[in-house]
């Protein structure tokens, strides 16, 4: 379509996909309360829901994308992604914050309160010092994971990888699709690599370690930190991995890229989360 038809705002005909989106997190609420609560078919359903949810994002998805490459998609359209995007992230950020803050509080507000004079009536043998396996002895004794050499490692390939997909940025801006390809499939590779590797670390850390997301407050933190980044990292690798697919079939020019663009914001955030974790969880 020319830009001359292309319309103001493009609304799209009714859809179905909220629906059956909606169908899929009711799924996935309902399995996850049986999980938790150990029902035989809490964890079942759950996947069944997630499977569902994916199976709705990848029609949902490629539509939007045929809209898009039928030039249905004009400048307010672009604005309007834009926005979305920047919401999304900013949500996400206080997603990290609230679980940031949780480690604050823990570590600087509850750990020194339960150390006071008062508390040692109750608990003389705590130990007010991070990390803690509590005041009743009901945790299993744990080693903590230090910064070497894994989480270094890690640090050093979501840095390299925001270096990559920065270049591949500049290389669509200036058409050089060749060389955008290159850069963005080393920023998927290295984001793989990540995984691998925090995979090995939770290994490491339930087998060798005894750290498990049951060993006290440190664990919880530890793991839920470092999980939910590592879900972020798989999240924003699939959205920079379909980005590649697209930019390989020649659905992009150097001006006309949003996607491109919203997945590399959403990968500077994932880094920006890492390096505030890798202090905050590892270091201190």
């Amino acid at each position: 379509m020319s830009s001359n038809s292309t319309p103001y705002y493009y609304v799209p005909a009714l859809s179905r996909h909220p629906a059956m989106a909606a169908l899929g997190l009711i799924a996935f609420g309902a399995g996850m309360s049986g999980w938790v609560n150990h029902t035989p078919w809490g964890g079942p359903l759950s996947l069944v829901g997630v499977a569902w949810i994916l199976f709705v994002l990848y029609h949902w998805f490629g539509d939007t994308i045929a809209e898009s490459n039928a030039g249905m998609n004009g400048v307010n359209v672009d604005i309007s992604y834009r926005w979305s995007m920047a919401w999304f992230i900013f949500s996400e950020i206080m997603f990290f914050a609230a679980f940031f803050s949780a480690l604050f509080y823990a570590r600087n507000i509850a750990m020194p309160w339960m150390g006071d004079v008062e508390s040692k009536l109750i608990w003389p043998n705590f130990q007010a010092v991070w990390p803690n396996d509590g005041p009743a002895g009901l945790v299993e004794k744990f080693t903590t994971m230090g910064p070497w050499p894994i989480p270094t490692i890690n640090t050093l390939l979501l840095l390299s990888s925001g270096v990559t997909i920065t270049i591949s940025h500049h290389a669509l801006v200036e058409n050089h699709m060749k060389k955008a390809i290159i850069a963005l499939s080393a920023t998927v590779v290295l984001g793989f690599i990540f995984l691998l590797f925090q995979g090995y670390e939770y290994y490491h850390a339930y087998h060798e370690l005894n750290l498990k997301l049951t060993s006290g407050i440190y664990g919880s933190t530890f793991f839920m930190l470092t999980g939910f980044h590592g879900f972020h990292v798989f999240l924003g690798g699939t959205m920079l991995a379909i980005v590649l697919r697209r930019m390989i079939r020649g659905d992009f020019t150097a001006k006309h890229h949003f996607a491109f663009e919203g997945a590399a914001w959403y990968w500077h955030f994932v880094d920006v989360v890492w390096l505030g974790l890798y202090i905050a969880v590892y270091w201190m």
